[in-house]
């Protein structure tokens, strides 16, 4: 079954861009993922698994409606950890085990406004040609130093059977859950589809998995790139 397509977020609260964008993704029991996720949601599952995805990249633009988009404040790395939900209602949507920043600003607003698991971390995205470089090292809150560095190559863009099935559950993604005053919240995000290329991981350094209590990795990831997307996201709903 695909995942849906992306909706109309006709009042956006907040417009991004999410450029040179990496998607690196492991299989996970199901049943050790479920545990790290609330009871409100079932983790999907595609050929039988769940799937982890840690996600590195350049937030650019970030702005709200009516203001511009300020040079200190709008462009900054991220990296996410993230499994696939659905909920009681059978929305589809993402369950974000951690988000690292490199901008204390957008840390602090999004656990206050947002009620999402951010990290304050040490963290830069450099781009040379196809290579793209990510450093990630969690400053607060927590203990200090939990890491993610990662250098991967963008290859060609796949091709339209190459879209399959697996790619589209693990980026076709546009709603985000998250728990506000203990109940479920859901948020949803338009973009247009991905752009996605072949990408070859040349190194990854991590333990964000773990700090989130997952094992490491024992198998070879799936890897996906992109040069990013335009994105307007909505406001919460219940």
């Amino acid at each position: 079954m695909r995942a849906p397509s992306s909706p109309r977020v006709t009042w956006p609260v907040m417009y991004h861009h999410w450029s040179k964008m990496t998607f690196i993704h492991w299989r996970y029991p199901v049943a050790l993922v479920q545990s790290l996720v609330p009871d409100f949601l079932t983790v999907e599952r595609h050929d039988g698994d769940a799937w982890i995805g840690l996600t590195p990249f350049l937030m650019e633009g970030v702005r709200a409606p009516c203001t511009p988009a300020l040079p200190y404040l709008s462009r900054f790395p991220e990296t996410n950890l993230r499994t696939y939900v659905r909920d009681a209602r059978g929305r589809s949507g993402i369950w974000f085990l951690s988000l690292d920043a490199g901008h204390l600003p957008a840390v602090l607003g999004g656990r206050a406004g947002y009620g999402l698991p951010y990290f304050w971390s040490d963290m830069s995205v450099h781009g040379d040609g196809p290579f793209t470089r990510y450093r990630c090292r969690r400053r607060w809150p927590g203990p200090r130093g939990s890491r993610c560095d990662a250098e991967t190559k963008m290859g060609t863009p796949l091709t339209a059977s190459e879209r399959d099935e697996l790619s589209h559950f693990l980026t076709a993604r546009y709603r985000l859950f998250t728990l506000r005053a203990n109940r479920l919240a859901a948020a949803e995000v338009e973009h247009p589809p991905w752009p996605l290329h072949h990408a070859r991981l040349i190194r990854l350094d991590q333990d964000l998995l773990q700090s989130a209590g997952l094992p490491a990795p024992d198998r070879p990831p799936v890897v996906h790139a992109s040069p990013g997307v335009p994105v307007r996201v909505g406001i919460w709903t219940w």
